[in-house]
């Protein structure tokens, strides 16, 4: 998805996509400046949340693990390690979108939702499991390793959040989760490596291609149209929620590579 404002992605911004379906019609406020200035376009909620973010929205899309996922040459202690924890935010995940789905507005609003619940609890699970295989990793062995306190910080805030969060705070959580993972895996596609084990490629396939890009969206839309609603107070608990999120995204893939 390119941007609007660019259709070249430079090096310093390649967390910019063509967000035309996230932008608003309206009078733009330039940062830095006490003009209001008729642009004719106005900043999605979104984008706002992914601009707060900073430098670190570009940390997690360009980390070093999926760029080494994506070549294939990512050890396989990194790997396993990785999709152990990963495979434990499942059914937190799957809590939080339901409860998502459960409190949106409408029943167009909720049915792209009950379609990815399906995808997660089906295609994604089963890859989980044929990696373990893969992998040589079996039940036992799973459950002798313990949660690593960045996969305790994360099911926590999802649990939380799909406990007590407002639709804005869920849906801040599950953009972050989804859009960070399309970001890295839309960089990557174009250069995988498909001449090695199917627990790399796939991951970049599951997280990239019309599909997962028309999932962000959904999440994204739904998320820019509760921008609108929430008041001030509401607006800066969802940014909280994201800003917390994103920083899970890095503290994981960074844990990834802990025993190094």
């Amino acid at each position: 998805i390119l941007r609007a404002t660019s259709k070249s992605k430079t090096k310093n911004n390649l967390h910019l996509h063509d967000d035309t379906k996230n932008v608003k019609r309206g009078r733009v406020k330039i940062q830095g400046s006490s003009k209001v200035c008729q642009l004719g376009i106005m900043t999605a909620f979104t984008e706002k949340l992914r601009d707060a973010a900073g430098d670190q929205w570009n940390r997690v899309i360009q980390h070093r693990f999926t760029l080494e996922l994506a070549a294939g040459t990512i050890s396989t202690d990194v790997l396993k390690r990785y999709l152990v924890q990963d495979h434990r935010f499942l059914d937190a995940f799957v809590v939080l979108l339901a409860s998502m789905v459960a409190q949106a507005h409408s029943l167009e609003d909720r049915v792209e939702g009950c379609q990815f619940l399906a995808l997660i609890t089906g295609k994604e699970n089963t890859y989980f499991e044929r990696s373990f295989q893969e992998l040589e990793i079996d039940n036992t062995q799973r459950a002798a390793i313990p949660n690593a306190a960045v996969t305790d910080r994360f099911i926590q805030l999802m649990h939380s959040v799909a406990k007590e969060g407002s639709l804005g705070e869920k849906l801040a959580v599950l953009v972050v989760c989804e859009w960070t993972y399309l970001s890295w895996g839309q960089l990557v596609e174009g250069k995988t490596n498909r001449n090695c084990s199917f627990i790399t490629h796939e991951w970049v396939d599951l997280h990239s291609g019309s599909y997962f890009e028309s999932v962000v969206s959904y999440l994204r839309r739904l998320l820019d149209e509760e921008g609108e609603r929430m008041n001030e107070e509401n607006k800066q608990k969802s940014k909280q929620r994201f800003l917390e999120a994103v920083q899970l995204e890095e503290d994981f893939f960074n844990f990834s590579y802990s025993k190094e």
